[in-house]
C-alpha cells in the first residue's frame, strides 16, 4: 500500500439491526472484535498496523458503540451464539467468505464462538485475553461488574459512568478499590478515558449484555471445538493471563505469546507483529 492508511466507517444490516464497523487496508480479510465496554475505536492502533497486509474490519459489538442493540424474541438477552451470528451476517453483507478472527476479552469469546459455529468461514483465531471464570466469579460479576447507567435528570449517571471507566484501569475487579486488587498499569491519557466514557454513554443500558454473555461463556468446554489454528495473546499485567494459558492448553495446537499492556506505547504495532507472524505460519 502507498500513502497514509485511512480508516473508513460504515453500516451493514444484521439480524437484529444495523452493525457499525471500521475498515482499513487491503489483502486477506481479518475481523477484529473489541473488548467491553467500548467500540471498535479501541482497536484503531491494531487496525492501522495490520492494514499494510490485510483488509481489516472491526465491528462494534451489538448494543455497544454505534451498533444497534439486539432485539430478541421475548426480551431474551443475547448469548455468545447470537453475537457470533451477527458476525456471520456482517461477513455476508460485506461479501467476506472466510476471514481470520481476532478478539480482545469479550471479543475473544465472540471470535471463538464464530469459528465453532461456522468452521468453514474461519481461517484462524487470535484470542487476546480469555475469560474462564469460576461459577462464584460468574455470579459476582453478573451482579456487580457491568451496571447500567440509565439517564437521570440529576446527571449523576455521568459521574458514575466516568468512575466505572476510570477504575477499570486501576483495579480488577474495578469496584474492589483496595491494594489487593490494584493493577500496576496506571491511568490512560485523558483523551483515551474520554473516548471510553463516550462509548459507554452511547449504550448505557445495553453495553452490559455482551459482558454478561462473556462472563458465562464456557470457553474451557468450547475451545477444543475450534478446528483452525488458535493463538492466545497475553498482555502485560492482563488479569486474564492465567485464564488465557489454561484455555489455550485445551485448544488443538494452541499456543500463547506475550505482548505489551493494552494502551502502552507501541501496543498496536507490537500486537500486529505477533498476529502477522502467527498468520504467516498458520494460514491454510
Amino acid at each position: 500500500m502507498s500513502g497514509p492508511v485511512r480508516i473508513r466507517r460504515g453500516f451493514a444490516d444484521g439480524p437484529h439491526g444495523q452493525i457499525h464497523y471500521r475498515r482499513a487496508g487491503q489483502g486477506a480479510p481479518i475481523l477484529l472484535f473489541h473488548a467491553s465496554p467500548a467500540s471498535s475505536k479501541q482497536l484503531e492502533p491494531v487496525m492501522l498496523a495490520l492494514a499494510d497486509r490485510f483488509d481489516v474490519i472491526a465491528p462494534d459489538t451489538p448494543g455497544n458503540g454505534d451498533s444497534d442493540a439486539p432485539a430478541l424474541p421475548g426480551g431474551r438477552r443475547p448469548q455468545m451464539a447470537d453475537y457470533a451470528a451477527n458476525v456471520l451476517a456482517l461477513m455476508d453483507a460485506l461479501e467476506v467468505a472466510t476471514s481470520h478472527l481476532y478478539g480482545s476479552h469479550t471479543g475473544a469469546a465472540i471470535a471463538a464462538e464464530t469459528a465453532i459455529l461456522a468452521p468453514d468461514r474461519a481461517s484462524s483465531v487470535v484470542m487476546d485475553g480469555v475469560a474462564a471464570f469460576t461459577p462464584e466469579q460468574q455470579a459476582e460479576y453478573l451482579a456487580r461488574y457491568a451496571p447500567a447507567f440509565p439517564p437521570t435528570l440529576e446527571g449523576d449517571y455521568l459521574q458514575r459512568a466516568f468512575m466505572f471507566c476510570r477504575d477499570q484501569y486501576s483495579f480488577f475487579p474495578w469496584y474492589s478499590r483496595d491494594a489487593a486488587h490494584r493493577r500496576p498499569t496506571g491511568l490512560p491519557s485523558p483523551q483515551r478515558l474520554h473516548e471510553l466514557v463516550l462509548d459507554v454513554l452511547k449504550a448505557p443500558e445495553t453495553y452490559p449484555w455482551a459482558y454478561h454473555a462473556a462472563f458465562v461463556y464456557p470457553i474451557l468446554e468450547r475451545i477444543g471445538l475450534i478446528r483452525c489454528p488458535v493463538l492466545g495473546l497475553i498482555g502485560a499485567n492482563d488479569p486474564l493471563g492465567d485464564d488465557t494459558r489454561r484455555a489455550l492448553a485445551l485448544a488443538p495446537h494452541g499456543q500463547c505469546r506475550e505482548t505489551p499492556a493494552f494502551g502502552a506505547e507501541g501496543y498496536g504495532p507490537a500486537v500486529a507483529a505477533v498476529i502477522k507472524a502467527f498468520l504467516a505460519t498458520s494460514s491454510r
